[in-house]
């Protein structure tokens, strides 16, 4: 740890947000190691010159600033060697409106404000409105398929059910254990599987998914969980998308579209 009490300070007001910025650049680029690399770049440029860090902001706040300062001008680029479903998805990409993705991460899976938002974008808030409207717009159509729940709360289950049909997509099953998940994935192969991280049978819903991924071959993930913290560590691989419980509405119908708009495969190792 630095000697220097400015660089202590500044320490202790950007740790906590760090696994919430690596949640977001996961998401906002699909990879885990894509995200991390523009997080890292993210304390770089604070460490280079800590007045990009604007300490009249909230810590959050201002972290997603540089964050997205630096994303803004890179210009987001794809580096031209993506493969399989990673190439649709940077396709698909290139469709959409610029910044509009951004904003409805931000606004929904990150739940910051609009007047938060137009910090962090540099823009103004009808502005701002109008991305997160059109992100959902753009992305729900983009495309819509077979989903996998895997949840052990019976109400949770109904819950997440109702607003995955509710915007156009059909549920192959819900699945309670381990096993079930794995029975309800041979016999009908989802697009994308939904999944709580501790199931009823007190397995690990992520040894169910490696399972069924080794099966089916590459398909989006979305794992639930009450404590994201101990997920969002850095010290092996994490999955690009991460639901924290409780959950809202929109996180959930950001979630999926990204996550088949994307098709990020990425899991947890255990």
């Amino acid at each position: 740890m630095s000697s220097n009490p400015a660089a202590s300070d500044l320490s202790d007001a950007i740790g906590p947000h760090l696994p919430y910025l690596r949640r977001y650049a996961r998401a906002l680029t699909g990879s885990q190691t894509s995200g991390d690399a523009y997080a890292v770049a993210t304390l770089e440029a604070i460490l280079a010159d800590d007045t990009v860090f604007d300490r009249d902001l909230s810590p959050k706040v201002a972290l997603f600033r540089v964050f997205h300062s630096i994303w803004h001008s890179s210009g987001a680029p794809a580096d031209g060697t993506e493969t399989g479903m990673r190439a649709t998805a940077q396709k698909r990409l290139e469709k959409l409106t610029p910044g509009s993705r951004e904003a409805l991460l931000l606004s929904t899976i990150e739940d910051f404000t609009v007047s938060e938002l137009s910090q962090i974008m540099d823009t103004d808030a009808t502005e701002v409105a109008e991305l997160v409207q059109t992100a959902f717009s753009e992305m729900e159509d983009a495309i819509s398929g077979k989903i996998l729940i895997i949840e052990d709360e019976a109400i949770i289950a109904m819950d997440l059910e109702a607003l995955v049909t509710e915007i156009g997509h059909r549920v192959t099953g819900v699945a309670r254990t381990h096993a079930g998940a794995v029975t309800l994935g041979k016999s009908d192969a989802p697009d994308l599987i939904l999944a709580d991280i501790q199931l009823a049978d007190n397995s690990s819903c992520i040894e169910a998914v490696q399972e069924l991924l080794r099966e089916l071959g590459d398909r989006p993930v979305i794992f639930i969980t009450a404590f994201p913290e101990r997920l969002l560590t850095g010290e092996r691989p994490e999955p690009a998308f991460l639901i924290t419980k409780p959950y809202s509405e929109r996180q959930v119908r950001t979630a999926v579209s990204q996550a088949m708009f994307f098709s990020s495969t990425e899991v947890l190792n255990v």
